[in-house]
């Protein structure tokens, strides 16, 4: 555990984060401040637009609006979208939207410029929400370094490697209970090519900080690297971050999807699905949908944490949550709509309208006492419960760090710095350059935000 003062430079985040996640929006056209958050009755939401939300815009009318006669406006779009539209509408505090999906990563940060309600208060009184249940992982994740919580988990995720089991069986071979990335990587050139088409492994390469950098970031901690020390050193030139870049790299190069520089979460999920590929290291999401009715691969598939070298575990600590803009004026609907949406019940409406595979678990200890969900993803549920519960925010690797993260780190310029390094680490998967020539322009990049930090 890393005591406060390491993390410290944080108390630039007001300063940085105003820049940081305004600048880039200056041009954009969205939210105005004139038209303010929606009044009486209703509240505006605004949400990413991945399968689980979808689900729950077509259930609000029927359930949480006949039952409280608050009518909700959704506002749903693609992540990079819904990003832009959030960061320029919460940072200018233009009150249009009441409710956004915000994950562990920008709650922190928000909290910290005051843009986010507080939601202890509401929390306190709705003892019917049951905020014990709310797994210690999520709850931290989302909990402000003042000690109050800003955000409640829609859904919560980890990663970790899913395999066909068939395909191994078929060509001899056992996945350990808790493989190394070395026996990952023989395991996939042993499988590439088992039977048309089939390639060994599928590994993120799009360019995003949460496309390829975050599967990649996790790789980078277990073979012992960082991207800052404590002292905010930048270390991307470090011997361990590039034994572990090249390893990626090389693995996914080798024996990975077709196309890999343009592949990310939908386009494995996609391989994965349609027996394009024989493993698959990514979010413990994945797994609804690869064991959902109608899958090719329903019962196919084996699921294992994710894989290690230096460390005990190395899997990632995400969650798409609710956050409650502080010029809102509609806080106490706000909250009602999250208490509905987070809650126990739900999930029991989600499983027997959509099916138990596709309730949004990793959140609540009780979605795993559930006998109808335990059954429909028996394959993954404990799995992926392990890996929540095993994440480590604050101690990732095997050295301190000066911010939380797993997949990322934990402060407002990371946003940028990790799209900008994403863009060479794909341009090396693609062959357009070498990874110590990615490394070696990354490391400057990384340079000039330490600078900020050092400084402080």
């Amino acid at each position: 555990m890393r005591t406060q003062s390491r993390r410290s430079p944080r108390n630039l985040l007001a300063a940085v984060a105003t820049v940081t996640l305004i600048a880039p929006l200056a041009a954009c056209s969205g939210a105005g401040g004139s038209q303010g958050s929606s009044g009486g009755d209703s509240i505006n939401v605004l949400m990413v637009n991945n399968p689980q939300m979808v689900e729950l815009q077509k259930l609000t009318a029927a359930n949480f609006t006949k039952d409280t006669g608050i009518k909700v406006n959704f506002t749903v779009l693609p992540e990079n979208d819904v990003r832009d539209k959030i960061s320029q509408d919460f940072a200018n505090q233009a009150g249009q939207y009441d409710v956004a999906t915000l994950s562990n990563y920008e709650i922190p940060i928000y909290a910290k410029n005051g843009w986010l309600h507080a939601l202890d208060e509401h929390v306190g009184k709705d003892t019917a929400f049951d905020q014990d249940d709310i797994l210690p992982p999520m709850t931290k994740a989302l909990t402000a370094e003042d000690g109050k919580l800003y955000g409640e988990p829609f859904y919560g995720e980890s990663s970790f490697l899913m395999y066909r089991k068939d395909v191994l069986e078929k060509e001899g071979l056992t996945m350990p209970d808790k493989p190394t990335w070395k026996q990952v990587a023989d395991i996939a050139a042993k499988v590439d090519g088992s039977s048309a088409g089939m390639k060994g492994i599928c590994l993120r390469g799009l360019p995003g900080w949460g496309e390829v950098m975050a599967p990649l970031t996790t790789v980078v901690n277990t073979f012992g690297g960082t991207w800052f020390d404590e002292d905010w050193t930048a270390r991307l030139d470090s011997k361990e971050f590039k034994e572990a870049t090249r390893f990626y790299v090389d693995l996914v190069r080798k024996h990975g999807e077709a196309g890999a520089a343009q592949s990310g979460y939908a386009e494995c999920l996609n391989n994965m699905t349609q027996g394009k590929t024989a493993m698959w290291y990514d979010a413990t999401a994945g797994a609804g949908s690869l064991e959902a009715d109608g899958s090719p691969v329903k019962g196919k598939i084996g699921y294992v944490p994710a894989p290690v070298e230096k460390t005990d575990s190395s899997g990632w600590l995400y969650t798409w949550a609710w956050g409650v803009q502080k010029a809102s004026k509609n806080a106490d609907n706000a909250w009602k709509f999250i208490s509905w949406a987070s809650g126990k019940e739900y999930e029991k409406l989600v499983g027997e309208k959509a099916g138990w595979s596709n309730v949004p678990a990793g959140k609540r200890a009780s979605t795993y006492d559930i006998p109808e969900y335990r059954e429909e993803a028996a394959a993954f549920a404990d799995v992926t419960r392990d890996a929540i519960a095993g994440a480590k925010p604050e101690d990732p690797g095997v050295q301190p760090r000066p911010a939380p993260g797993i997949q990322f780190v934990g402060i407002p310029e990371f946003t940028d710095l990790g799209t900008k390094v994403s863009q060479e680490i794909s341009s090396a998967i693609a062959g357009r350059q070498s990874v110590d020539s990615a490394l070696k322009k990354s490391q400057k990049l990384a340079e000039a935000v330490a600078e900020k930090y050092e400084a402080s």
